[in-house]
């Protein structure tokens, strides 16, 4: 008689601003150094293994800007050491091409950096200099995670993983729920047509839009996926109040997980799971 086998870790992650938000949508949404060093610790605390980090310019504007990501780094690192895995994302949010993203993660090295598929790679001219940039990470032991907005994002990452422009094993890849639905709201539905063609090749994570943004991570949980919240595309509790913090948003799935025998991963196990 065998025992039962152990779920694996949970890998949760907090997104605590984004690229568009403001201290208008919400008083609490971090944006200088100091402030994300918080909003990590308060994650870290509710269960978090990872922070999804935007910097912003002086004008509160998007940035790629390497020293805004440096400062926000070591303050983060000041305030929590190793405790969570800072995954920088590469997003242009209309402002930047593909060049000026790759170039700022070859100077940056971040730990970990997430990549949109169709900004790095949207055709087959840009796939020569995309499986160079790719094998930069590998060597440099950047932890890439791919975004995916669609079905078809997810095909196109297949097809460039078999024609060895992605060199990765088993990538960890984000599927974006609902980015396209009326008035961006996220269901957990959004997930099945993702799952068609089950990604058991991949690590896979979800984010979600909206309310419903703790129901579709947990439906990720349940399904053996990992998940990442945070005020970037919710501010709700999962009872419709406004979260205080992100930490709110994390601290409920952690809850979510648990109750469903999903144990939550620390900072080096998730580095142990995707390496």
């Amino acid at each position: 008689m065998t025992g039962k086998a152990v779920p694996a870790p949970l890998i949760l992650a907090v997104a605590p601003n984004g690229a568009r938000r403001t201290k208008a949508d919400h008083p609490a949404l971090p944006i200088l150094p100091d402030e994300l060093a918080r909003a990590a610790a308060g994650a870290l605390e509710g269960g978090a293994a990872m922070i999804h980090l935007h910097v912003r310019g002086a004008d509160g504007g998007h940035t790629l800007d390497v020293g805004a990501y440096r400062a926000a780094i070591a303050a983060i690192r000041a305030s929590i050491g190793e405790r969570l895995v800072i995954q920088a994302t590469s997003e242009a949010v209309g402002i930047y091409d593909r060049h000026q993203q790759m170039a700022m993660v070859r100077e940056l090295r971040p730990e970990a950096v997430s990549i949109a598929i169709r900004e790095i790679v949207p055709d087959a001219a840009s796939e020569r200099d995309a499986a160079e940039f790719f094998a930069f990470l590998a060597r440099e032991r950047v932890q890439p995670q791919f975004i995916l907005y669609s079905d078809a994002d997810l095909a196109r990452l297949r097809d460039l993983r078999q024609r060895g422009v992605v060199p990765f094993a088993r990538p960890f890849v984000l599927f974006v729920l609902g980015r396209y639905s009326p008035g961006q709201r996220s269901e957990p539905a959004d997930l099945l047509a993702f799952l068609a063609p089950f990604p058991d090749d991949l690590h896979w994570s979800v984010c979600a839009f909206g309310a419903r943004e703790n129901a579709c991570a947990l439906a990720a949980a349940a399904f053996g996926g990992h998940a990442r919240v945070g005020f970037e595309n919710n501010l709700f509790l999962a009872d419709g109040r406004i979260a205080a913090d992100n930490a709110d948003l994390v601290r409920q799935v952690a809850a979510g997980a648990r109750m469903l025998g999903r144990p939550l991963a620390s900072a080096d196990e998730t580095r142990g799971i995707l390496a």
